[in-house]
């Protein structure tokens, strides 16, 4: 290949790369049920905010500028993929690009910076455009269908036949050369239809996703870090339960649904990003959260640890299918899930733990035990089952819904719930603090406590400070969006002023 193709290959490469984004953001919005740009625009907080709420204000404006917005994604799209008013498709690009890019700056207090792809000046919106630019400016098209005008009748001149020839057949080899392409081209389309079936709308994309303004400028410093296993993570752990659905809210059964109706997929995204902004770099998730995760990771760049609970597959004595689905999706450290460790111990099957422990280890992956019940982790230390870390639920009981100390009995948490006040009813998850408290002192691996607000029960400030003084090296903490600042500056604070620790940090 000569350096005139060279050349060629890689502007067309370059060219349909673009063009098959904006295809696909076009498509996806064209398919999406009751798609509206209106709570884009409507939350909207760069310089030029209040143009972009004027326009969301108005149902009128919103039924023109909805199919505008999809149909330039398409015909835009479409040009630059197929090589055909590349200039005029450059230019509106640019322009389309730049009311992307004006709505939610990467400056000025903007949720998407820093974040991966947006920082401060520059974001994905500024790239791509930078990007139409040089296909604007420079005078190389790349192959296209543009060629197809060497293939139709041409007016013969009086003068000069046999040169005249020579170009039209010269001209038309060159076109074959450039239809030769659209079968690849077709190919990078496809790709781009399966990630459009496997992963549906873009969240993040242009005008899809909804994003209020965030400040954090009050963080009071940088979150402590320490290690497990070989993974360095936030000593403040983002939990998966408000993001799953599991509220653990007694008797107020509107409660799982309400979560879930906050926590939609833009909201969960958004989450994430003002989370890993703030400082948490990690997450610990259920195991029906992975494709999210993935999605998330998928779409952002992000780089935010994931511990994935599993469990066992007992009704076909396949230990295993869990922890290599998690590894085969990308998280970064797998857990033994509590419940299943309290189950397993309760009913005498240790066994099925130590294996799980020793396939996770042998691929290389940092392996946690989670329990609810100290119990299970005492069973399992005295038949020498010792994970990279703990992780244990750890709050005091002095709170009001939690049942009498006299009634509660070990393995109940993820039993029957009673009606009875005065037995167990989703409300306490550290049923015996003292035995929790005299394990972890004696633990020599780094112990991570979750449910350190049993459940919303007990303040953070008082949750945290009690699970870090109790020996907890990490904790793990469900955060809504609005929660997050606070938590992490609590974190800090709790942090620097801890006094009366006895255990040593691990991690």
């Amino acid at each position: 290949m000569n350096n005139q193709n060279l050349k060629k290959l890689i502007i067309t490469l370059f060219r349909v790369a673009i063009g098959w984004h904006f295809i696909y953001e076009g498509l996806v919005k064209l398919w999406a049920a009751n798609w509206s740009a209106a709570g884009y625009l409507a939350n909207a907080n760069g310089p030029f905010a209040g143009f972009y709420h004027w326009m969301a204000a108005s149902e009128g404006l919103m039924k023109i500028i909805d199919p505008i917005n999809i149909a330039a994604l398409l015909l835009i799209g479409l040009a630059l993929f197929l090589g055909v008013f590349i200039r005029t498709a450059s230019v509106s690009g640019i322009l389309l690009l730049a009311l992307y890019y004006f709505a939610y700056p990467p400056f000025g207090g903007s949720l998407l910076a820093p974040v991966e792809g947006s920082y401060y000046i520059v974001n994905k919106n500024f790239i791509e455009a930078a990007a139409l630019l040089l296909l604007l400016l420079i005078k190389e098209r790349g192959y296209g269908i543009y060629a197809l005008q060497y293939f139709l009748p041409k007016k013969k001149l009086a003068k000069e036949p046999v040169k005249q020839e020579q170009e039209v057949l010269s001209s038309r080899r060159e076109a074959l050369k450039n239809l030769a392409t659209l079968p690849a081209l077709g190919i990078i389309g496809w790709g781009a239809f399966r990630e459009s079936q496997e992963f549906g709308v873009d969240t993040l994309s242009g005008a899809t996703i909804q994003i209020g303004g965030a400040d954090i400028s009050e963080l009071k410093g940088e979150l402590p870090k320490g290690k497990i296993g070989n993974q360095t993570i936030s000593r403040l752990v983002l939990g998966g339960n408000l993001i799953g659905g599991w509220a653990h809210s007694r008797d107020l059964i509107y409660v799982p649904s309400l979560f879930r109706a906050y926590n939609t997929e833009k909201k969960i995204f958004e989450t994430l990003m003002l989370a890993e902004k703030a400082g948490i770099d990690t997450i610990n998730i259920g195991f029906p959260t992975i494709e999210t995760m993935a999605k998330y990771r998928k779409m952002t760049g992000s780089n935010i640890k994931i511990i994935c609970q599993v469990h066992p597959d007992m009704e076909n004595n396949d230990y295993y299918v869990n922890i290599d689905k998690a590894i085969d999706s990308g998280m970064d450290i797998i857990q033994v899930q509590g419940n299943w460790c309290d189950w397993l111990v309760r009913d005498n099957k240790m066994d099925v733990i130590g294996k799980m422990m020793d396939r996770i280890r042998s691929q290389g992956y940092t392996a946690g035990l989670a329990s609810h019940t100290v119990d299970a982790l005492i069973a399992c230390e005295e038949q020498g089952i010792i994970p990279d870390y703990y992780m244990k639920t750890m709050h005091h009981d002095r709170y009001w819904s939690a049942h009498p100390r006299e009634n509660r009995v070990p393995f109940e948490v993820d039993g029957k719930r009673y009606l009875d006040h005065n037995r167990f009813h989703d409300n306490c998850f550290c049923l015996f603090p003292d035995r929790t408290v005299e394990f972890v002192e004696r633990a020599k691996v780094p112990v991570m406590g979750f449910k350190v607000l049993a459940a919303g029960a007990i303040s953070p400030e008082d949750g945290f400070n009690w699970a870090f003084q109790n020996g907890a090296d990490f904790i793990c903490v469900g955060m809504f969006d609005f929660q997050i600042v606070n938590d992490v500056n609590i974190t800090i604070d709790v942090l620097n002023k801890m006094q009366g620790r006895k255990r040593e940090w691990f991690g």
